[in-house]
Formats: structure tokens, C-alpha cells, sequence
């Protein structure tokens, strides 16, 4: 029998969006796995992990060893002739399959590839969301298809982070550290990063005409999380970690020289709102 404690622990949880995840191997690098299932966990929960590819590949070696780890099932397809994606119809065939079983509050598609754009407007017209990731070079069609699209060199670059983060936590608690910092270095040096210039890569115009658009008072102040919204609207693929911030707040406050902050109360929550306006 449960118990009570449990049960009512249970319901007062707030429901998670079911999301199923779909990662298209061909187009895809392990090494932004640990960051992509961080990324999606917090938009809601991967309930379907499958990945596509030809798994007797050399080139898809890299993702045997990390597919048992994070409990993603593989669907091996190999390919019927050469120059042609058989991976790719696999995957949507499975995609819609999913879609019509109405189990799924969204869909993950994990691929830089111009492919995938049809499978997520036809997502987007059944009423899911539809979260796509892939690298810079992806194709605008794909991204603007997306509710929401991230570049995995974000992923990748946090991933770095977290483990120069932890190697610096063993070097503090070892004096033979000559070594490890050479590997650390190493690591930075073979990793595609975004560079992270907060100056020159700022997009000032397109912020700009963004807020004048989400004014929602005559005096010009605009609620940050509505401008936030509306950001993603425009451009799916708009991510204020490529600016170097981890939030949206931390870049309105940064640029001082164009917004001006204002921290409201609000009566329904002990955290208070933050507005903005063009300076």
C-alpha cells in the first residue's frame, strides 16, 4: 500500500511535458549526448530516447559507448544504396507513428539536416511542440520549423565547462596536477566552441525592434519573460548563451547602455518580476 505522504508528494507535482526524443546519427556527435539530456530535462521528460543510424558504421563507433550509459535505444538501419539516407525515413516513419499514438506533449529532433523540416511542420500542425537541435550550419528552413531550436555546440561547450570545472576540483586535492592540466588543455584546444564575444555578436537591432514590438504599457515597459517569448517567436534559434549569458536577465542587465530595469513585486509570488524598456 502506498503511503499517504508519497501519494500526495506525487500529486502535487507539477505535470512534465512527455517528450520523445529522436536523434538522427548521421547528423549528430556523441559528444554533446550529456548536454543535450541535461537541455531537454529541462523542458520536460524524455520519455521516448531512440537514435538512427547504421550502427556497423565506423563512423557511428562513437555511439556505442555512450547508448547503454543514457538508456537511448538504438534502431539500427543499414543502408540500401549508397549516396541515399535510409536513416532519415526511418526515422520520420517511427516519428509519425508516435505522433498518432497522442501520448507525446512534444517532440525532440536531434539532426543538423534539411530533412527533418517537413516532419516538424507536420508536428507543429497536429498542435506539439517541437524542439530541434543541431550545429550552426543547419539549414534556416529546419530551424524556422522549430518552436525552439539550440545549437549543440552550446551543449558541448557546457559540457566542457563542467568537466574543466570538475578536473579543477581534483587539482585542488592533488599536487601532481602537471599532467592533468596538459589533457584539460589538450580538450579545449580539439573542441568546436561558439565564441563568446558579448560585444561584437550582440544583436542590438534585431533586440531592439524585438522590444519596441512587446511594449505593453504607454510608458514603455514590457514584462522580461513575455519579451522572452516573443524572442523565440521570431527566430527559433535565438539563444542568449551565445552572447555569453546563461539567462535572459543576465544579458537585459549587462547592456545597460540599451535597457533600462525595472524589479516589480508581484502579490502571487514571492520572486519579484523583472521589466524592461529601451534606454
Amino acid at each position: 500500500m502506498s503511503s499517504p505522504k508519497i501519494v500526495a508528494k506525487i500529486e502535487s507535482e507539477e505535470a512534465t511535458h512527455r517528450l520523445a526524443v529522436l536523434i538522427d546519427a548521421d547528423n549528430a556527435q556523441a559528444s554533446i549526448i550529456e548536454g543535450l539530456l541535461e537541455e531537454i530535462a529541462r523542458l520536460g521528460e524524455a520519455t521516448v530516447k531512440r537514435i538512427y543510424g547504421d550502427f556497423t558504421s565506423p563512423t557511428s563507433s562513437q555511439w556505442k559507448k555512450v547508448l547503454n550509459k543514457y538508456a537511448i535505444k538504438p534502431v539500427q538501419q543499414f543502408a540500401y544504396t549508397t549516396g541515399k539516407n535510409a536513416t532519415d525515413s526511418t526515422l520520420i516513419i517511427d516519428a509519425m507513428d508516435l505522433l498518432y499514438t497522442r501520448r507525446f506533449d512534444g517532440f525532440c529532433l536531434v539532426s543538423s539536416d534539411s530533412d527533418f523540416t517537413g516532419l516538424a511542420l507536420r508536428i507543429r500542425e497536429e498542435g506539439l511542440t517541437v524542439f530541434g537541435f543541431g550545429e550552426q550550419k543547419t539549414p534556416e528552413a529546419f530551424k524556422n520549423a522549430c518552436h525552439k531550436f539550440i545549437f549543440t555546440e552550446v551543449l558541448r561547450q557546457s559540457t566542457v565547462a563542467k568537466t574543466e570545472s570538475e578536473l579543477n576540483v581534483k587539482l585542488q586535492q592533488s599536487e601532481t596536477n602537471i599532467s592533468s592540466t596538459n589533457n584539460l588543455k589538450k580538450q579545449e584546444s580539439t573542441t568546436e566552441l561558439i565564441p563568446q564575444d558579448t560585444n561584437n555578436n550582440f544583436p542590438k537591432d534585431f533586440i531592439l525592434k524585438a522590444l519596441e514590438t512587446t511594449v505593453s504599457d504607454d510608458s514603455g515597459w514590457t514584462n522580461l519573460g513575455t519579451f522572452g517569448s516573443y524572442l523565440t517567436k521570431l527566430k527559433p534559434d535565438f539563444d542568449v548563451r551565445l552572447y555569453g549569458f546563461k539567462k535572459l536577465s543576465d544579458m537585459v542587465k549587462k547592456h545597460t547602455d540599451v535597457f533600462q530595469v525595472d524589479e516589480r513585486s508581484n502579490p502571487n509570488s514571492p520572486a519579484k518580476d523583472l521589466y524592461i524598456r529601451k534606454k
